[in-house]
C-alpha cells in the first residue's frame, strides 16, 4: 500500500447569524462591530459578527481528476476514475483528515470492471461497496473490497443492504423484471439461501432501531403477501388480499410496524398489523404514490403532489396539503415542505402549521439518516453558504460561507465535501 501526497490548509471562514424567516433575496446585515486591525482584515478577509469569534476551516485537496467522481463514506472518501485510453478503472481509498488539518491520506487504490456506470459507493461490515448499474440492460452489480486493504472480496449482480442478524442482503432485479432475494456472508459473498421475486419485483423492507433490515415483504400478482425474514429468508406469514382467483398491480409500504397496501386504482390505503398481517382499516386517499413516518403519523404523498396526513391507528386524515408542495424531509415532528418558486416551508406533522419560512436553499446528500440537514445557496459575489436547517428549532444556522464551489456536494457536518469551480474536489471540516 502506497500513501499519497496530501495537502491540506487552514482558512479563516465567513460567518454571520441568519434569521430563519429571512426572504433568500434578502442581502445579509452588516456586521455590528468594527473589525478589530486593519491586519486581520488583510490577513483573513472576514466579517465578525459582534463578538463572535470567526470560524477556522480545514480544507483538504482530494486527489481526483475533473472528470473521477467522490463519495463521502463512513470515515474515507472514495474516488472513482474515469477510464485510463487502455479501459482501466481504479477505486482509490483516502482516509478523511484529522481536526489537526494533516490532510488526506491515500489508503489503498484497488481495479473496477470497467463496464458500467457507478453510482454509489458505501461502507458496510467493514466491506467498501461499489455499486455500478450496466447498460443497455439497466442490472446493478455491486462489487465488495475489504475495507482496510483494498483486497476485492467478491461481486455479485444486484444491490445489498445490511441486515439485523449482521450479513447482508442482496435484491437481484434481471432485465426482464424478475430476480431474486438473496443472503450474503459478508467476509465470503456465499450466498446463504435465495426466495424468487415477483414479477414485477417490489420488495418493501422493514427496518429495525438500529437501521438494519430485519423483514422484506413480498407481493405476488395474486394479491398474497408474504413477509419473510431478512436474516434466514424464511417466510414467516402471508395473506390473501384480492378477493377470488385474479391478478393486479398493487403496492405495498412499511412504516414502523404497519404494512400499507395500496389496492388497484390507487385510491384507497388499506392497513394491516405487520406482525400477524390481520387487517385494522382503510382509508381514501387521492392517487397515492409513497407512504412514510412522519413525526408518529403517516404522511401519504399523492401522485400530483401535495400531502395527506393519517392517524396510523385509525386512518382517519388529520389534515391535507392540495397544493404542489412536496415533501423534502421529516425530522421528529417537523416536516420540510417544498414550495415550487418558493423555497422551504416547515410545518407541523400534528396540525399542518406552518412553523417557519426557511426561504431558498439546494439540499444536500447527507451521509446518515440522524446527520443534520444541510442547505446551500449562492451569496453576493458568488460565494456559497453552507447552513445546517434545524427544522425542530425552526432556523438555518449559518455554518460558513465557501469561495470557489461549483457543486456536487455531499455533508456529514462538520465535514464537507465538494468539486469545486477549478475541477478539483475538496474536503472541508468546519469548525466554529
Amino acid at each position: 500500500m502506497t500513501e499519497g501526497r496530501s495537502l491540506s490548509i487552514i482558512e479563516l471562514g465567513e460567518i454571520r447569524d441568519e434569521p430563519a424567516s429571512a426572504p433568500p433575496a434578502r442581502r445579509p446585515r452588516a456586521a455590528g462591530r468594527p473589525l478589530r486591525s486593519a491586519a486581520v482584515l488583510v490577513l483573513s478577509l472576514v466579517v465578525l459578527a459582534g463578538a463572535t469569534p470567526p470560524p477556522q476551516r480545514t480544507v483538504s485537496v482530494v486527489p481526483a481528476s475533473r472528470m473521477a467522481t467522490a463519495y463521502l463514506a463512513g470515515d474515507g472518501v472514495f474516488v472513482v476514475d474515469p477510464p485510463t485510453p487502455d479501459g482501466a478503472r481504479y477505486l482509490t481509498a483516502y482516509a478523511q483528515p484529522s481536526s489537526t488539518g494533516d490532510g488526506v491520506r491515500r489508503r489503498w487504490q484497488a481495479s473496477l470492471a470497467r463496464t458500467g456506470d457507478y453510482l454509489d459507493v458505501r461502507v458496510e461490515r467493514r466491506l467498501v461497496l461499489a455499486m455500478a448499474v450496466n447498460a443497455p440492460n439497466r442490472v446493478f452489480q455491486t462489487t465488495a473490497f475489504d475495507g482496510a486493504t483494498g483486497r476485492q472480496r467478491w461481486q455479485h449482480p444486484g444491490a445489498l443492504q445490511s441486515t439485523a442478524g449482521g450479513g447482508l442482503l442482496l435484491t437481484d432485479v434481471r432485465e426482464d423484471g424478475a430476480g431474486a432475494m438473496s443472503g450474503v456472508e459478508p467476509d465470503t459473498g456465499r450466498l446463504l439461501w435465495s426466495v424468487p421475486l415477483p414479477r414485477p419485483a417490489n420488495p418493501a423492507y422493514h427496518f429495525n432501531s438500529e437501521g438494519t433490515v430485519d423483514r422484506f415483504v413480498l407481493l405476488q400478482p395474486t394479491g398474497e403477501v408474504q413477509v419473510h425474514d431478512a436474516g434466514t429468508g424464511h417466510l414467516l406469514r402471508s395473506v390473501d388480499t384480492l378477493p377470488g382467483d385474479r391478478s393486479a398491480y398493487q403496492r405495498v409500504h412499511i412504516v414502523d410496524d404497519l404494512l400499507l397496501l395500496v389496492p388497484p386504482g390507487s385510491t384507497r390505503l388499506v392497513s394491516f398489523g405487520l406482525a400477524e398481517l390481520e387487517p385494522l382499516w382503510t382509508a381514501e386517499v387521492t392517487l397515492v404514490s409513497h407512504v412514510l413516518g412522519c413525526g408518529g403519523l403517516l404522511c401519504a404523498v399523492p401522485q400530483t403532489g401535495g400531502l395527506q396526513v393519517l392517524d396510523p391507528a385509525t386512518g382517519a386524515v388529520r389534515w391535507s396539503e392540495p397544493g404542489q408542495d412536496s415533501l423534502a424531509d421529516v425530522r421528529y415532528s417537523r416536516l420540510l415542505m417544498a414550495r415550487p418558486g418558493r423555497g422551504y416551508t416547515v410545518r407541523d406533522a400534528a396540525t399542518g402549521q406552518v412553523r417557519i419560512e426557511l426561504g431558498a436553499w439546494s439540499l444536500l446528500p447527507v451521509l446518515r439518516p440522524d446527520d443534520p440537514l444541510v442547505g446551500v445557496r449562492r451569496s453576493d459575489g458568488g460565494r456559497t453558504v453552507v447552513a445546517e436547517l434545524d427544522l425542530v428549532a425552526g432556523r438555518s444556522r449559518i455554518v460558513d460561507v465557501l469561495p470557489g464551489i461549483a457543486g456536487s456536494c455531499q455533508a456529514s457536518l462538520p465535514v464537507l465535501l465538494c468539486q469545486r469551480l477549478d475541477g478539483t474536489t475538496a474536503l472541508w471540516r468546519l469548525t466554529r
